[in-house]
């Protein structure tokens, strides 16, 4: 039913408010979702988002003008995002918070025919509480089955549906014989509008640990390049400070015999009576002091044997059974 001339002046008020009074959202894509299941998501993100949906024209429509009233406005590039069935949230806030409660609103639902799957179906393998009867159901899908107690047994994991594909109707039929629903349906993020930049969702998954692993990852090859060619840099120069300090105590100790620095006279030291620093690792006390106390606690541990007694109580004398 179309909407009446004082309802459309409504929403495009509504939407152009929200482009004017916003300056973050998400466009989300709806397939499959209920309108109970957008007013809850509504009712969850009160006071932190505004959902907005409505026919793509209309939308389209009420950018253009909002673009016309705001020349240079950045909103124009949304225009190209109103294709299918989306709709916008509008939010000040963190955009990880409203991102985690738009996600979570998700509901489980059966496979229905000709839907296309949005992950594998992996149905496993166990009793499925179908009568012998049904054997030929599941042979018609290859699975391979065996009666125990009565009823059908799946012997293996069966991936029954693969992302992408078309379910079909001895697919949905089987998976209604199992009572599995394998398929949750919520609003799908597609992409975020954060002050006039418009990036794909997946940028959020972004976060300080995997920025900080990337750039330590790129540190470490730009400091094995520049050793390579041995051209120094920032991140190569501690490493070219430690191998020229290995190289110069090598030389020191192994050509100079008269020559030494203050650094090499530890590693001389060492070379020259690796005893003098035996213990000095930290194992909690001194080796002297553990080695005093092993005797000790040996003799401690050493009891003299009771003498010999026969099964007959006898002692030493008693002879032979």
């Amino acid at each position: 039913m179309p909407l009446s001339a004082e309802r459309k002046a409504e929403y495009f008020e509504t939407m152009k408010g929200h482009m004017a009074n916003y300056s973050k959202m998400f466009i989300v894509q709806v397939d499959n979702v209920g309108s109970k299941q957008i007013q809850q998501t509504r009712v969850a993100l009160r006071g932190k988002a505004e959902i907005l949906m409505g026919k793509n024209t209309m939308m389209r429509k009420c950018i253009r003008e909002f673009v016309e009233e705001n020349p240079g406005s950045p909103i124009e590039q949304l225009e190209a995002c109103c294709r299918g069935n989306v709709g916008f949230v509008f939010t000040n806030g963190d955009l990880g918070e409203v991102r985690e409660v738009i996600e979570s609103n998700v509901r489980p639902a059966p496979a229905r025919v000709g839907a296309v799957a949005p992950i594998d179906v992996i149905v496993p393998k166990g009793p499925t509480g179908c009568d012998p009867g049904q054997t030929a159901f599941f042979q018609t899908l290859q699975i391979s089955t065996k009666i125990t107690r009565g009823q059908i047994e799946m012997t293996n994991d069966t991936h029954l549906i693969a992302v992408g594909e078309k379910v079909t109707a001895s697919q949905a039929a089987l998976l209604q014989k199992l009572n599995i629903e394998p398929f949750t349906y919520g609003m799908n993020l597609r992409s975020v509008y954060d002050s006039g930049s418009l990036f794909d969702a997946k940028v959020l998954d972004i976060t300080d640990d995997v920025l900080t692993e990337k750039f330590v990852a790129a540190l470490n090859t730009i400091s094995k390049l520049s050793l390579a060619l041995n051209i120094p840099t920032e991140a190569s120069v501690t490493h070219s400070i430690a191998n020229a300090f290995k190289a110069i105590l090598a030389i020191t100790i192994e050509g100079c015999e008269k020559y030494t620095f203050e650094k090499a006279d530890v590693y001389k030291a060492y070379l020259a009576d690796p005893s003098a620093f035996a213990g000095s690792g930290g194992g909690g006390g001194g080796g002297d002091a553990a080695e005093e106390d092993a005797p000790a606690e040996a003799e401690e541990e050493v009891e003299e044997a009771p003498p010999a007694v026969d099964m007959f109580g006898g002692g030493d004398d008693a002879g032979d059974y």
